[in-house]
């Protein structure tokens, strides 16, 4: 994140604020796709794609295969935001820039986040994307 004397309250509301100019759906949920699983976000319905880059004070993500975007949309009837590629602490991000999408989502109303990832596993028979 760039360095800038102004506070996390006032960069995130201008981040919800960026964010909110799409009417983008209410939404209760969120999940932050891991490795393997950011192609989910492509399933939802009545998509609303928002690239990360152009969020202001939004963290750049350099980690190959993560797409940046948040995408709002349905499953079933269901709204829905899911973070497509997101910010590490080995990427040389602080806690606060790494926690920042989900000072957002609070921002933005959600009230229940699922986190996935690809943490490796010991079965040589799992793919990308198994769960």
């Amino acid at each position: 994140m760039e360095k800038d004397p102004r506070d996390i309250l006032t960069k995130l509301q201008e981040s919800i604020n960026f964010i909110s100019g799409y009417d983008i759906p209410e939404v209760k949920i969120a999940v932050i796709l891991g490795s393997g699983l950011g192609d989910f976000a492509d399933t939802l319905k009545d998509k609303i794609k928002i690239p990360t880059q152009e969020i202001p004070h939004y963290p750049e993500s350099t980690v190959s295969g993560h797409k940046g975007f948040l995408v709002f949309g349905r499953v079933e009837e269901v709204p829905l935001m899911a973070v497509q590629g997101r910010t590490h602490y080995y990427e040389g991000h602080t806690i606060q820039d790494v926690s920042y999408v989900v000072r957002i989502m609070a921002g933005l109303g959600v009230k229940i986040l699922l986190v996935t990832n690809a943490a490796g596993g010991v079965n040589p028979r799992f793919e990308p994307g198994d769960l």
